[in-house]
């Protein structure tokens, strides 16, 4: 009988068909097939981007689009004892498997994520990646694009990602500071895309996103947070 893999990289999807075989790629790269399980959950009902994966033995599904619920359905059909939840533009450090095996041999952590790295040579995403740390350091309530990571069986026991269409990641990650358990910050970057910041605007996206930040953590809902930032 097959060993089920350490862990499985939960990956929510959306009109990502021109991309998503080159993270496939890299992430095969980083392990052997039978050591780390891949799953992509596409939000798009007619599977445009799971349709377009070239490689084999990857897990695909279709659920409602949210990165919540794509996310809980990645959760749901993958096999690992730890579940690493990654953006679509998102690229691992050469490391990061063992880092998050070493991390979870440590029975101190229940979860933990990556520091953000920006892929651009602009100076001014340097300062966002300095604050970001600091932020995370601080509050230990990382984001989405920092490749949080959590047990498998923790997950389910605290019922996964509320199924909220904004701050999903805070949420669950504010969740857990509330129990009194422990996230581990990995010192190691992943490199995320810049092109949400380079359409929308580098002070714009930057602004909008503390404000939001703010307004969610003074107890606006997501549900209003969700039509301020569309």
């Amino acid at each position: 009988m097959q060993t089920a893999p350490a862990i499985s990289v939960v990956i929510p999807v959306l009109n990502e068909a021109r991309s998503i075989n080159a993270l496939i790629a890299h992430l095969r790269s980083l392990a052997p097939v039978d050591a780390v399980e891949i799953v992509v959950v596409d939000g798009d009902p007619a599977g445009s981007t799971v349709r377009a994966i070239s490689h084999p033995l990857v897990v695909t599904a279709v659920a409602d689009r949210g990165r919540a619920s794509q996310m809980n359905r990645g959760a749901a059909i993958a096999s690992g004892a730890v579940l690493l939840f990654l953006h679509a533009d998102t690229f691992l450090p050469r490391s990061a498997f063992a880092l998050i095996r070493e991390t979870m041999r440590d029975g101190r952590f229940l979860a933990g994520c990556f520091d953000l790295g920006i892929d651009t040579d602009r100076t001014i995403f340097r300062i966002t990646e300095r604050y970001v740390a600091l932020r995370t350091r601080l509050t230990r309530i990382p984001f989405g694009d920092q490749a949080i990571f959590v047990r498998r069986d923790y997950f389910e026991r605290i019922g996964g990602y509320r199924d909220i269409p904004i701050m999903e990641d805070v949420d669950l990650m504010r969740r857990i500071r509330q129990r009194g358990d422990t996230i581990c910050v990995i010192p190691a970057k992943v490199m995320t895309s810049a092109r949400r910041w380079e359409k929308e605007g580098v002070l714009y996206t930057t602004l909008r996103n503390w404000m939001l930040q703010l307004l969610y953590f003074v107890g606006v809902s997501p549900q209003r947070l969700a039509r301020f930032y569309r």
